[in-house]
């Protein structure tokens, strides 16, 4: 028997990490990632600042796991009629359980010139090429430098930038421009004013209520008037993997998107047990991945006792969020229940998980633990 884990990021890391335990030792575990590599992504955003964090915010896989065997490949399909998981290399890989947990990629909608003049933040190339464009920008005496989506991943971005130019003592606007109202639009409004006063405080000019039409290599053409750049950094938005078509696929509670086959983390539109849709983040990736765990463990137990076609009852999955953190520049944002903190407080909570994140993980083995921690401070 067979149970595959398509994806090496929170969602795929912590599942395999509470499977090596739960499932019988005969069962073939295999997690397949097109990196081999756990990206601590929620710290990446540091490399455009300092790129000597680049060695540490990458894990191999081989090192965390125990058990399961890793094979570094690319997810070109999931045939799901047939339980089979179709390879960029021509290969495939049959399955009796599986669990998606792809990510997501960033989503550009089709807007003219976004994706052509525009770098993302999703990977470690991504943020060198930042910090290139970004230091060209810088030496070149000055100049704008745009941050399209001001979601967390967006403040960071600009956060980072205007304390990169700050640092260097250069003339650098960091704009950040929002369609909604609001910066950090899905999160509560206490946790949203503190994020903007914290953006102000580093002298990002935040443009919310502007809709991008289009990008030249020159300008950003908005509603609100074209705006010139030299650097064009987008956070927009996520699609699905490639692997999925670029959907999401909307799963409920339970993550089945068949009685063989979960979705979870970005990879699905999560709807809650009450009704909720789940917020795309690392936090809600490793909190459904140890109600996935239980589920994968039921329909292994299911598959080897009778396979008849009728699916157990699968546990259902409630988002209820311990807190958010964000960093923006040498700052932070914490809430923690309703309590938001900022200032020396939130850049204590900020630094110590994530300074204890990176050093777990350049010590190796404990990296999922510290995922708990940070995401789980609630426990089990």
């Amino acid at each position: 028997m067979r149970v595959v884990v398509l994806g090496g990021g929170y969602a795929g890391v912590v599942l395999t990490d509470r499977l090596e335990d739960r499932l019988p030792a005969d069962v073939d575990l295999v997690v397949v990632d097109d990196t081999g590599e756990h990206l601590v992504q929620h710290e990446l955003h540091r490399v455009i600042r300092h790129p000597e964090f680049g060695d540490d915010v990458v894990v191999p896989l081989d090192d965390i796991f125990d058990r399961a065997r890793v094979e570094v490949a690319t997810v070109e399909d999931v045939d799901r009629d047939a339980r089979q998981v179709e390879l960029a290399d021509g290969t495939s890989l049959d399955y009796d359980v599986a669990a998606v947990c792809l990510g997501a990629e960033t989503a550009y909608y089709g807007l003219p010139g976004v994706e052509a003049h525009a770098s993302p933040l999703k990977r470690l190339p991504d943020a060198a090429r930042i910090r290139s464009e970004f230091e060209d920008l810088l030496e070149s005496g000055g100049g704008t430098a745009v941050v399209g989506g001001a979601g967390l991943s967006g403040v960071q971005t600009a956060g980072e930038l205007a304390a990169f130019a700050r640092e260097a003592d250069a003339d650098a606007d960091v704009v950040l421009l929002e369609q909604r109202e609001t910066v950090a639009p899905s999160f509560p409004e206490q946790f949203r004013a503190a994020v903007r006063d914290e953006l102000d405080r580093e002298d990002v000019d935040v443009r919310t209520g502007v809709t991008v039409s289009r990008a030249t290599d020159e300008v950003i053409e908005t509603d609100d008037g074209d705006v010139a750049y030299d650097v064009f950094v987008w956070t927009g938005g996520i699609r699905g993997p490639d692997a999925l078509d670029g959907e999401r696929v909307d799963v409920h509670a339970d993550f089945a998107a068949d009685d063989r086959t979960l979705v979870l983390g970005d990879a699905a539109r999560v709807i809650d047990a009450e009704g909720t849709a789940v917020p795309a983040s690392a936090q809600a990736a490793v909190r459904e991945a140890k109600v996935a765990a239980r589920n994968v463990e039921k329909l292994v137990a299911d598959v080897r006792e009778r396979d008849d076609g009728f699916r157990p009852r699968l546990e259902q999955y409630t988002f209820d969020s311990p807190g958010w953190l964000v960093s923006v520049g040498d700052g932070a944002v914490a809430q923690v229940g309703p309590t938001v903190l900022r200032g020396a407080a939130a850049n204590a909570v900020k630094s110590g998980v994530g300074a204890s994140y990176l050093a777990s993980a350049a010590g190796v083995r404990d990296a999922v633990g510290l995922l708990r921690e940070e995401f789980d401070l609630a426990g089990e």
